[in-house]
């Protein structure tokens, strides 16, 4: 993977829950190499910001002199501004530069401390904004920008002050679910995710963090939006007690989607892979714990499709990326909790017999007895086919011979994607 870098302009935050620390830990769990330029030295915990001191104008110049002019940067994210002379500094500096440039306002901490000067919100309004390839506000930094109490009108606003494109957050909330208005250039939108109801400190920077490492990495902006939701989802969930106020957030879940990645490319590795591909594609995905849906599960958008002798990832890795490898997923983790990976290979007798060989646990089912009122329900098949033939042991492998006008197929599990490698690569396919 080619390495990528992003500059992150913000204050600095001694308890790491935010800021320019809470920045470097999400691009460091996205693997990006994250370089710092601080704006102002702040006094926090998890109760209060005691004080905040902006650094010298020479200071500021100095520290995005340095970097700029030593290191490619692919990306900048800009948080805490604080004053006027500072705002003016980034604005000269940053003005030509060629990079995705992703804006975080922030005017007010968690725990109250106001963290932008009331009198260089002028000053944003004219400098800051019309940086923005994405500026991501919550409802209430949305209202301060605009003056516009309605979510979409404040959005538009934003967007004629210079933003590209304008990120909401919390558009819509209830108990259990909060949403984002998402206003791109020529589109909008809403995304929905859980909620927690954790107080927190830092999700706001986690979010836009996660956003700008993707936009580096050549993802839109809908998988970027998305994946930050639910990276902020689990940094909230995995959130530390380790203060005598709020919670400092924690995430956990990136590291599935990089072992995900990892075996992918694995696979792409295996020598005449390609003929493993069936018609319909391929997908390998990768479950987080106790999946209520195919939301809960890493999969491809597209497919692993074979192009020529070569195998590419056609799509993005998202959740609810699969539909039929994940429901089979779903169906085996039902019984056997610790089944959270699957792919689907090209039916062949080679491999089923290879696999009796090594001792691996094999069903079959048949597709031509599956009751019409299955057939007639879009992706149904798999589910009602896996929950008829697993007992007390899980498979390693389920085929099925298929059916008039369905392709026959070939289904490994494991507990995690390396280990569906490893059963793949003891099977040393040979089609």
């Amino acid at each position: 993977m080619i390495n990528m870098n992003i500059l992150s302009i913000g204050g600095s935050d001694p308890s790491s829950g935010a800021g320019i620390q809470s920045d470097i830990k999400t691009f460091s769990d996205n693997d990006i190499y994250g370089f710092t330029v601080v704006t102002a030295i702040t006094s926090q915990n998890t109760k209060k910001v005691t004080s905040i001191e902006p650094v010298s104008k020479k200071s500021l110049e100095l520290q995005l002199d340095s970097i700029l002019s030593d290191f490619d940067i692919d990306g900048i994210k800009i948080g805490m501004v604080y004053n006027s002379q500072i705002i003016k500094i980034i604005y000269s500096k940053l003005k030509n530069i060629k990079v995705p440039i992703i804006v975080d306002p922030i005017i007010k901490s968690t725990t109250g401390g106001l963290l932008l000067k009331k009198n260089a919100l002028l000053h944003y309004k004219k400098m800051i904004i019309p940086l923005a390839d994405i500026i991501t506000p919550n409802k209430y930094e949305a209202k301060i920008l605009s003056g516009l109490t309605d979510v979409k009108k404040s959005a538009k606003k934003i967007q004629t002050l210079g933003a590209k494109c304008v990120v909401i957050t919390g558009y819509t909330e209830s108990n259990n679910r909060i949403s984002d208005f998402v206003l791109e250039e020529n589109k909008e939108y809403e995304i929905i995710g859980k909620k927690i109801q954790i107080v927190n400190h830092g999700s706001g920077c986690n979010y836009s963090a996660s956003i700008a490492s993707s936009i580096v990495k050549g993802f839109t902006i809908n998988y970027a939006v998305k994946t930050a939701k639910k990276y902020v989802l689990d940094s909230i969930k995995n959130s530390k007690n380790i203060g005598n106020g709020v919670n400092i957030t924690h995430a956990k879940f990136i590291k599935n989607k990089n072992d995900l990645i990892n075996s992918i490319n694995d696979f792409k590795r295996i020598k005449n892979i390609y003929k493993a591909i069936p018609e319909c594609q391929t997908n390998f995905v990768f479950s987080d714990k106790n999946p209520k849906n195919l939301n809960d599960i890493l999969g491809i958008s597209g497919r692993l499709v074979k192009s020529g002798k070569d195998v590419i990832i056609a799509g993005e890795i998202v959740y609810g990326g699969s539909q039929h490898v994940a429901t089979a997923v779903i169906e085996m983790n039902k019984k056997f909790p610790y089944v959270l990976s699957g792919i689907n290979l090209k039916f062949n007798t080679k491999v089923i017999s290879k696999a009796k060989q090594l001792g691996m646990i094999i069903f079959r089912y048949d597709r031509k007895k599956e009751p019409k009122k299955i057939k007639n329900k879009e992706n149904s098949s798999i589910a009602w086919g896996i929950s008829n033939i697993i007992k007390k042991e899980a498979p390693d492998l389920i085929y099925h011979n298929g059916d008039i006008g369905k392709e026959p197929m070939i289904l490994i599990f494991g507990t995690n994607p390396d280990n569906v490698i490893k059963k793949i690569s003891k099977l040393r396919l040979n089609y």
